[in-house]
């Protein structure tokens, strides 16, 4: 295996068709030059169309994948997906920052399915901010931000400086400003506005952006330069075609 390549490390779901989950993470992660790694939280039933189920993998399995990665290589980054609980995710934060204290993590709060398949239990009253502190940037789209933090939209500035992570407000929900990402760093906003490339929805691509920046992160590339060219890269992707799965390889 390359020595000169970054390791980092994809936490997710497993999506069959690829456009999504930790086989989206992984072509990503290649095409950034960096080694991926995958551990999956929950294995689907879907196309790019539907979703039917998951089966959550046990957690006790995750933690010893965790525990074998971080105890044989060096990882840089990890990108987070699906997971069905707080819980669920601030055990595994905890197990990676034990093992790896200085490693950057990314979270895509993916709270719901394309197809309106719910993820993630909201309701266990864990402290969403002390979760979030072990957290380096996370990724939601507008309806995202609105379950996590309610008030967000209309009082982003009132409430930038209580959250305890940088953010990326992903612009595809946002009818008024399409695709305008905006990225809430602690003393700065910075608006990474859309090219004018020609570009379809496509099934995944919150978990193509998040795993790019990931591996921007890991490139050693500032969370301001890892977004920016994360947005130019997933881009590409979502003019690659005019249906829901894209290519990776993009000329």
């Amino acid at each position: 295996m390359s020595k000169n390549r970054p390791f980092v490390v994809s936490i997710a779901g497993f999506d069959p068709t690829g456009g999504a989950g930790v086989l989206a993470d992984i072509k990503t992660f290649e095409q950034h030059e960096v080694t991926g790694f995958a551990i999956i939280t929950g294995n689907t039933i879907q196309t790019e169309n539907e979703f039917h189920a998951i089966e959550w993998t046990d957690l006790n399995f995750v933690i010893r994948s965790i525990d074998t990665l971080f105890q044989n290589y060096k990882i840089a980054t990890v990108k987070i997906g699906i997971v069905p609980s707080l819980h669920y995710l601030n055990q595994i934060l905890s197990r990676i920052k034990t093992l790896s204290p200085d490693v950057k993590i990314v979270w895509d709060p993916v709270l719901k399915s394309t197809t309106k398949f719910e993820f993630m239990n909201m309701e266990d009253q864990l402290d969403l901010n002390t979760i979030l502190s072990k957290i380096d940037l996370i990724t939601p789209n507008y309806n995202e931000i609105e379950v996590l933090f309610p008030g967000f939209i209309p009082d982003h500035l009132g409430l930038q400086n209580e959250i305890q992570t940088n953010i990326l407000l992903k612009g595809g929900h946002n009818l008024s400003e399409i695709g305008t990402d905006r990225l809430f760093l602690k003393n700065e906003v910075v608006d990474l506005l859309p090219s004018d490339n020609n570009c379809f929805e496509k099934h995944g691509s919150g978990c193509v952006l998040s795993s790019a920046i990931s591996a921007n992160l890991a490139l050693n590339q500032n969370i301001k330069e890892a977004c920016k060219n994360a947005k130019t890269y997933i881009e590409k992707y979502l003019s690659s075609t005019s249906t829901l799965i894209g290519y990776h390889y993009v000329p």
